[in-house]
């Protein structure tokens, strides 16, 4: 961003300045959707430094609580913030206040994105080429253990394993491997002192619990799922009448219906509503994608 002089983010100085950092940032006062539009014109228009410095530093808190969120890859907080912020700083660049939502929603993607690619780097995972697919298990897998109840330090059960590569559509043997890497990877807790261990000085628990959701996460929250429901709706009108409704059947309904059901329905074999169903949700990606890059979103990284 442009006229950087004028952003005054407070300094990060390693895990000591940690609750000095998050203490500053909640001076930072929350913006009316009206100030927001307001500075957000006046950054588009004139580049003005100043509003964008107020843009920023409105939403320090939000990228603080979205980097709690990935703390157990084993990374400081202190970094993951310091990579936010400069997906953050990006948003605000990028943002477009007359498309109709807040700033939280859209710069959302960018902090969560810029977390997401240093942890990746971190991981040297970027070097081993990648694919989409294995990025949506190495984020994806800790949260699918905890539904499964498996243990968080010991390797999979075959069911489990099996049950996560076909949910991911990823080989199975990827599952093992990732789950062994990420075993190696440690866990941050958040119940330790914030100053090693000095006496009163507080959990990283206590400054999360205290203060309850943040008022631009909750909205950024629901303005996101309103926003995916809203490209979910507009990426159904690419499917024909029997796509769609056999892709809402099998995926989008909360009791799905068997393949034998439906091909009782449609007079044809369980294969061919299976091949109907994949190639419907291929469809449904794809136009996806391509809503998310009209409507200028950043491509997330699969998750």
């Amino acid at each position: 961003m442009s006229n950087s002089k004028a952003l005054r983010v407070p300094a990060l100085g390693g895990e000591q300045s940690l609750n000095r950092y998050l203490a500053e940032i909640k001076k930072y006062p929350i913006l009316t959707a009206e100030q927001e539009y307001m500075l957000a014109k006046r950054y588009a228009e004139h580049e003005d430094p100043e509003a964008a410095a107020q843009l920023v530093t409105s939403h320090l808190r939000l990228v603080a609580k979205i980097a709690m969120g990935y703390r157990g890859y084993g990374l400081p907080v202190t970094d993951l913030i310091s990579e936010g912020n400069v997906g953050l700083m990006q948003g605000v660049k990028k943002f477009e206040p007359d498309r109709g939502f807040r700033l939280a929603t859209y710069a959302m993607w960018w902090i969560k994105a810029s977390m997401q690619e240093f942890i990746l780097r971190s991981w040297s995972l970027v070097k081993m080429g990648t694919t989409a697919a294995q990025k949506k298990l190495f984020f994806n897998l800790r949260r699918m253990k905890k539904e499964l109840e498996a243990y968080e330090d010991s390797d999979l059960h075959p069911e489990d394993v099996a049950k996560i590569a076909k949910d991911l559509g990823v080989p199975e043997q990827e599952v093992v491997n990732m789950n062994r890497r990420m075993m190696m990877g440690g866990d941050g807790s958040l119940n330790v002192s914030m100053r090693n261990g000095e006496e009163g000085s507080g959990e990283w628990q206590d400054w999360l619990a205290d203060e309850g959701p943040l008022q631009d996460s909750v909205v950024a929250d629901a303005e996101e799922a309103q926003v995916r429901h809203e490209m979910l709706t507009e990426a159904m009108d690419s499917l024909n009448e029997r796509e769609r409704h056999i892709l809402t059947e099998r995926r989008l309904t909360d009791n799905p219906q068997t393949l034998e059901e439906l091909s009782q329905q449609y007079d044809v074999s369980r294969e061919r509503i299976r091949q109907i169903e994949v190639r419907a949700f291929e469809k449904l990606q794809k136009a996806m994608q391509r809503i998310a890059t009209e409507r200028l979103l950043p491509a997330p990284v699969a998750g």
